[in-house]
């Protein structure tokens, strides 16, 4: 099994949904699907099924999450030093340079990418241009629009 790298939050994010899953809507399920069965015929019960349905989503989360942080590399962003580059768990500060536009971009795991928190997935075609370039440098990204070039302002391990 191959590791999945992940940011010391998101894992933290992780561990409080697999911990939410197990104490609250597991229990909250196993009652719901009592209460329909106390109602009698199973066969047209659409209370019984919904929790049903609802408790296979619960439990395929909770397997989702688990083997998720089985295979984790939890990185510190806080922890690296590398010196200008950007790696994983960096936060960097960017320049379109046709535009002028300025964006803040973390380079995270793929259950933590939101694209409207600033939180860029590491596979991302943006990701990808910026992953071993230094403070200065201009990363060329392949965009659905075309490229774009985007240089790099200032990288941060936060």
């Amino acid at each position: 099994m191959s590791t999945l790298p992940i940011t010391k939050r998101g894992a933290e994010l992780l561990k409080a949904e697999l911990h939410r899953l197990k104490t609250v809507d597991r229990p909250n399920v196993i009652n719901a699907i009592a209460e329909a069965r106390a109602q009698g015929d199973l066969s047209e019960n659409a209370e019984y099924d919904a929790a049903k349905d609802r408790q296979g989503f619960i439990e395929g989360r909770i397997k989702d999450i688990e083997g998720k942080l089985a295979a984790a590399q939890v990185i510190d962003p806080a922890a690296l030093d590398a010196e200008g580059k950007v790696v994983f768990g960096a936060t960097v500060e960017l320049e379109d340079e046709d535009s002028g536009q300025q964006v803040t971009y973390q380079i995270v795991g793929e259950d933590e990418a939101d694209i409207k928190q600033g939180l860029l997935n590491v596979s991302s075609p943006i990701a990808r241009a910026l992953i071993g370039k230094f403070e200065g440098d201009v990363a060329v990204v392949q965009a659905p629009g075309g490229e774009r070039s985007y240089e790099i302002i200032a990288v941060r391990y936060e």
